[in-house]
């Protein structure tokens, strides 16, 4: 038999265990097909010494990826970038530094204690039948291990153990934090779909740059970092690991820089979650369960998000609110604000488990931020301690943070004009972003001293304003006082004027009656 006739017969035979293997996958029974895979693998097994075990990305319903599918990756992008043939790059630490790690479908070789372990890196890629002017949904990606089965209680016992710790460091060491914001609940589905949507967090704000009284900032660093430390304790009495913040003070008091500078502390994510586009709790719940630990949830300006305050209030106030109703100015603004909050059907009680229901215990180590100018329109069982465990005040700028503001702007630790500007702060009310408005200087002619001149200008201004503004209310409670008492004499008379037409009435009738009597 010559070579191409070998080669034919062999073509031939392909052939036909192919066509019978199509024929029996498509018309034979699943049991008979079952019972054949079951037999085949087992048979398979006598004589293949290897053992395989596989990590899916997604576990469960796909609402959350796997953190060991996540360390896995981490893992063996350090033996990825000398190894493997094809690499997939991302970029991380401010843009600055890049990471490779194994492409689909390929394989890489590690060392445990001498024995040689195989990590290959899967992806099952639907198939679909229909023809869509649209890309292909994302197939399943896994990886898959394989080592003789002789080291199976070394790699079940230690290495995967190792594995997984290792790639949680360097997750750590090459994180790139990020800023999400939560996508409107029509964008959840289809293509790539995701409830939240990122940006690289790269906001420069520390503790050490915030407008601030020194002894406030340390009491809130210690704080922090106590939390973060606290894992094990929080097991122990029984709480998710998470903590509230409320942040509230007039506007420009710096409550976003705080929030900035707690997630560059603690080196944490940032979640915005914009209420008005969430609309209902079931949604609220989804969003949480999408976010990752280590990671801060911001609901900023929660008394303007939803009216969430007026589901719970008394009825004196209802009646007041329903008076105001019918001035045409309030009742317009009322119907502005339920048209904005129309579309959105979060209640109190969902924010409130969202915060600390049994929901809220999904990952861990989250931090949730409030804040709010005006904290007395909050509900009481909204910012409780508990639920909003600190409660910090960012009010208006203080000497040592306005020194802070020099340092920052100025490069000035002390200066003679700074008695000055301290007496000025101690009697006006000026927000710090209103102070390092007027210390940042606007063109190159402008040095330090110039624009400390130009701050205490504004804090003489707003003195005279305040001071202004002050005079004209004791005017007008002087006036109102005045009509008050002026109106007192007017209503005494006529109330003596009415005692007098009563009494008056009272001796005609007597009369008339007499004179009734005497008839008779």
């Amino acid at each position: 038999m010559t070579i191409v006739e070998m080669w034919t017969h062999l073509g031939s035979a392909i052939a036909g265990l192919m066509f019978a293997w199509a024929i029996f996958q498509q018309y034979f029974p699943h049991q008979i097909r079952d019972h054949f895979s079951r037999y085949g693998q087992k048979l398979l097994g006598l004589v293949y010494p290897y053992l395989q075990i596989t990590f899916h990305e997604y576990t469960g319903e796909r609402l959350k990826r796997s953190e060991v599918y996540s360390a896995i990756q981490n893992y063996l992008s350090a033996n990825s970038s000398t190894n493997a043939k094809k690499l997939k790059a991302d970029v991380v630490k401010d843009n600055h530094s890049v990471v490779l790690t194994m492409d689909d479908h390929e394989e890489v070789t590690d060392d445990f204690n001498g024995i040689k372990i195989w990590w290959s890196s899967n992806k099952i890629t639907p198939q679909t039948q229909t023809f869509s002017f649209y890309p292909a949904p994302e197939g399943k990606r896994y990886f898959k291990l394989t080592v003789h089965r002789r080291h199976r209680d070394v790699i079940t016992n230690s290495y995967i153990d190792h594995v997984i710790k290792k790639g949680k460091e360097i997750a750590v060491k090459n994180r790139q934090r990020k800023l999400y914001t939560n996508n409107t609940s029509d964008q959840w589905y289809g293509w790539k779909a995701t409830k939240w949507s990122h940006v690289m967090f790269e906001h420069p704000a520390s503790f050490d740059t915030l407008a601030m009284a020194t002894k406030e900032k340390e009491g809130i660093k210690k704080d922090l970092k106590k939390f973060s430390q606290s894992k094990d304790y929080y097991a122990k009495i029984g709480k998710p690991w998470k903590r509230g913040y409320l942040l509230y003070g007039p506007p420009g008091t710096g409550k976003s820089t705080m929030i900035a500078a707690m997630a560059n502390l603690l080196n944490y994510d940032v979640y915005d979650l914009e209420l008005t586009t969430v609309k209902d709790n079931s949604e609220l719940r989804k969003l949480l369960i999408e976010t990752t630990s280590k990671s801060i949830i911001v609901i900023e300006d929660i008394d303007c998000s939803l009216d969430l305050t007026g589901q719970r209030k008394p009825k004196k106030e209802k009646e007041e609110d329903e008076e105001e109703g019918k001035d045409p100015i309030s009742k317009k603004k009322k119907e502005e604000e339920a048209e904005r909050n129309k579309s959105s059907k979060v209640t109190l009680s969902g924010l409130l488990n969202f915060i600390d229901g049994i929901w809220s215990a999904c990952g861990g180590e989250r931090i949730i931020v409030f804040t709010t100018n005006y904290v007395e329109k909050l509900d009481p069982a909204l910012i409780r301690r508990g639920r909003m465990d600190k409660h910090i005040e960012m009010s208006y700028c203080c000497f040592e943070a306005f020194k802070v503001l020099a340092k920052n702007y100025l490069d000035i630790e002390s200066h003679q004009l700074f008695a000055t500007i301290q007496n000025l702060l101690e009697e006006t009310k000026m927000t710090p972003a209103d102070v390092a408005e007027n210390l940042m200087p606007k063109s190159d002619d402008e040095d330090g001293e110039t624009c400390l001149k130009k701050l205490i200008a504004a804090l003489e201004e707003t003195k005279e304003e305040e001071a202004r503004k002050k005079s004209e209310e004791e005017a007008k409670l002087k006036s109102e006082q005045e009509a008050k008492e002026q109106e007192q004499p007017a209503k005494e008379d006529e109330k003596v004027k009415d005692n007098d037409t009563s009494k008056e009435i009272k001796e005609n009738d007597l009369i008339s009656n007499g004179k009734e009597n005497n008839s008779i």
